[in-house]
């Protein structure tokens, strides 16, 4: 690359490489919680090993709407709260919050008590309902 190609187009550069940054940040960050999946991948893992979904968001939150047969244990109680999920440590575990950084920290809690299979929703309660998943107020 010419020198003056670079001084001319420094601010696309950068820009690029803080988009660069930002599409890798999720995968970097999701190391610490586990990994990530869509709606679409979440929507299978309920269908096809009938995983267990942990919404993790504040009481208030959760009556607004929340997944179909999802348990509630906001993010604050989880560690208080480990022993009732004992029973689903062989099934995968998806972990929802609003946007997907509360989550993090929970599927984290949830690792450290022997959980295996857990799972953070990517975007949260935000992607799930903009993918046009189904959600209740039950």
């Amino acid at each position: 690359m010419d020198m003056q190609f670079l001084q001319d187009n420094a601010m696309w550069l950068a820009l690029a490489a803080v988009s660069g940054g930002m599409l890798l940040w999720p995968m970097i960050r999701g190391g610490a919680g586990g990994p990530a999946v869509s709606p679409m991948e979440a929507t299978m893992l309920i269908n096809r090993e009938d995983a267990v979904v942990v919404d993790v968001r504040e009481p208030q939150e959760y009556a607004g709407g929340h997944l179909p047969n999802a348990r509630h244990i906001p993010a604050g109680d989880m560690d208080k709260r480990l022993r009732e999920l004992e029973k689903f440590k062989n099934k995968p575990v998806i972990v929802v919050c609003r946007s997907g950084a509360r989550s993090g920290s929970a599927c984290g809690a949830l690792r450290k008590g022997g959980f295996e299979k857990v799972y953070n929703l990517t975007g949260g309660m935000g992607a799930w309902e903009q993918a046009g998943m189904p959600v209740t107020k039950k």
